[in-house]
């Protein structure tokens, strides 16, 4: 037995579920993972393991950006490393507002271990699959993030029950680094691509407009991975709780754009044009007072920076972590992020890519 299934043995124990049957779920790409409970009465429930040892640290609010970097990819992008107190005290805030967190019966947080309540099967890219109509689940999407939003600036720091966590900002270092992905990553995987040091700086160059518009912008919570394999339908709840939402422990304040493009721009499964209108449009009804044509400036450049940011991170995991399954998402976002160059504030990233990225590369 390992060290680390015995501390989950003790874990169980301590929270009187030694005697659930557990079921291994499948893995995404972190390195949590999590396993169904089956207790011999009640209701089911679920195990996150993530251990602290697994990832770079997390970054310090005090850090300057040349010490992030120098710290690790974590601390660069301003994520949570998985911790489960990040997780914890974003679960609390949300729930606060009356949002589908879920619940936390059990915690260890010093050795990365959960048990939550378990929102069920109900994925909404599995329901759709089973032939759900998307719009309702969208438009409720779009309902909670609103309720979200019109929270406004989140605290500096989140109490929750596994100890206190900084929001930190969506950063000019977090957006820049995420681009930057792109550049590290792709010619790893596409001997088509390389990227010299001139074409580096220039990449950064033709960003610098939208990675500052988007961190001045930084205003709201943002769940930071919105989208269908991460929100389970609750039908049984009222209004913005019938959305369940799950792996949000990298919450950050970022502008309100984010979790919207990354719904509806997916990386993993097609929203029409028609839906992602009708969505926007919902959203804009429900906050009256946000200048749609500055926001959606802005929400095409950060949704193009998101999906050079995703293809750099598919690059990495297929070149580097041997997970060839992601190059199926690849022509879906490349199609995301060729319709955003066309964008006229764009215009800058898009000669980069004319330049630098072969036309055949992008498809």
């Amino acid at each position: 037995m390992s060290d680390r299934e015995a501390l989950r043995l003790d874990f169980l124990k301590a929270a009187g579920l030694d005697d659930a049957v557990r079921l291994a779920l499948p893995g995404d790409a972190s390195t949590r993972r999590y396993e169904r409970l089956t207790p011999a009465t009640g209701p089911t429930l679920m195990l996150m393991d993530q251990a602290p040892a697994a990832e770079s640290p997390p970054c310090d609010p005090s850090w300057s950006p040349d010490q992030r970097r120098a710290a690790g990819w974590n601390a660069v992008a301003r994520l949570s490393a998985g911790r489960i107190e990040a997780f914890a005290a974003v679960a609390a805030h949300l729930k606060a507002l009356g949002l589908s967190a879920p619940d936390l019966p059990a915690l260890d947080a010093a050795n990365g271990l959960a048990v939550l309540e378990d929102f069920g099967d109900d994925l909404f890219a599995r329901v759709i699959a089973d032939g759900a109509d998307e719009t309702p689940l969208y438009l409720a999407a779009i309902e909670a993030l609103a309720t979200l939003h019109d929270a406004g600036d989140p605290p500096a720091v989140l109490n929750g029950p596994g100890g206190d966590w900084p929001m930190l900002t969506y950063d000019e270092t977090a957006l820049q680094g995420g681009a930057d992905l792109f550049v590290d990553w792709l010619p790893k995987l596409d001997d088509r691509v390389s990227f010299d040091d001139d074409a580096v700086a220039d990449w950064r160059e033709a960003w610098a407009p939208i990675v500052a518009s988007g961190a001045r912008g930084a205003s709201v919570m943002a769940h930071r991975d919105y989208h269908a394999e991460n929100l389970i339908w609750l039908p049984e709840r009222q209004g913005a709780a019938r959305v369940g939402m799950i792996d949000f422990q990298d919450a950050v304040r970022a502008h309100p754009s984010w979790d919207l493009h990354s719904l509806l721009q997916d990386a993993r499964r097609d929203v029409s044009p028609a839906l992602e209108a009708q969505a926007l449009d919902r959203y804009f009804a429900l906050r009256p007072g946000v200048d749609r044509a500055a926001f959606m400036a802005d929400y095409a450049g950060l949704a193009a920076l998101n999906q050079a940011r995703i293809i750099g991170i598919f690059a990495r995991l297929i070149a580097r972590d041997g997970k060839p399954r992601y190059a199926r998402f690849l022509p879906r976002m490349w199609r995301h992020l060729n319709a955003n160059l066309e964008q006229p504030a764009l215009a800058p990233v898009a000669r980069w890519f004319d330049r630098h990225v072969p036309a055949e590369v992008r498809a």
